[in-house]
Order: C-alpha cells, then sequence, then structure tokens
C-alpha cells in the first residue's frame, strides 16, 4: 500500500508493551483494554517497550458484511487482530480502503472476491474476519 493511501486516514496512538523483530504489541490509547500485536511497517525494527508511538492501522477483511445493530471491538482484546465490528467513518475507493472506527480506528481492505470499498458507505456498521498480517505504519515512516 502506498504512502499517499495514508494519508488523511485515521490514526492511533499508544505504547509499545512489547517488542519483537517484526511483531510489537501496542497498548492503544483511548479507553478500552486494547492491546494489538501487528506488524511493524516502519523503517527498522519497532520502538523499544515503553515508547510511544502513533500511527495508522491497516487490516484486510476476509469478507464484510453490513450489520444491522451492534456495537464496536475489536477481537480479541488481546492479541492479533482477528475480528473487527464498527462504523465507517470514510474511505477512498480508488485506494480501496474504508476507514472503519471500532474502538481503534482501522484502515481496511476488503478481499472478498466481487467486494470493493466503494461498494460501502459511511455510516454503516460492518462486521469482518481479518486476515492475519494486520500493519501498524507509524506517521512519518
Amino acid at each position: 500500500m502506498s504512502e499517499t493511501v495514508l494519508t488523511g486516514r485515521p490514526t492511533v496512538s499508544g505504547v509499545v508493551a512489547e517488542s519483537g523483530l517484526e511483531v510489537f504489541e501496542l497498548k492503544v490509547d483511548g479507553g478500552g483494554h486494547y492491546r494489538m500485536k501487528l506488524v511493524w511497517g516502519g523503517q527498522g525494527e519497532p520502538p523499544a517497550a515503553g515508547q510511544r508511538v502513533k500511527g495508522v492501522i491497516r487490516a484486510e477483511a476476509k469478507r464484510m458484511d453490513v450489520i444491522a445493530a451492534g456495537g464496536r471491538y475489536v477481537e480479541p482484546v488481546h492479541g492479533r487482530p482477528r475480528r473487527v465490528q464498527g462504523r465507517i467513518t470514510g474511505g477512498d475507493a480508488g485506494a480501496n480502503v474504508v476507514d472503519v472506527s471500532a474502538g481503534p480506528a482501522v484502515v481496511v481492505t476488503p478481499t472478498a472476491p466481487g467486494q470493493r470499498a466503494g461498494d460501502f458507505m459511511v455510516g454503516q456498521m460492518v462486521s469482518f474476519d481479518v486476515l492475519r498480517g494486520a500493519v501498524f505504519t507509524p506517521l512519518g515512516a
């Protein structure tokens, strides 16, 4: 995904809880107790535990379903994101991404055959499983 796709996308901030070579755990700011294991999308290795970061979480949806009711969440609360449900707040049909407010903000690429970001509208509630490898790209990377 190009840097231009990330311009203007919703951001997430938090503290690095654990750091590995490519995967790190982010303790997300702003309510909830999310500790998300994400792939580091910045230059070099992820920052050391205890450092603050701000950036964009990108994920690929297996299939996005529009739902009539429900809350916003990422499952599990601790670990790699596997399921997301939230409200669409924006997107870019040309870049095939949808911004979803699910507690933490997630920029989502639909991957199911026949689904494109342009199929969804701001304000819709969506629910989807996440493909392995959600990426955190720090601002300025």
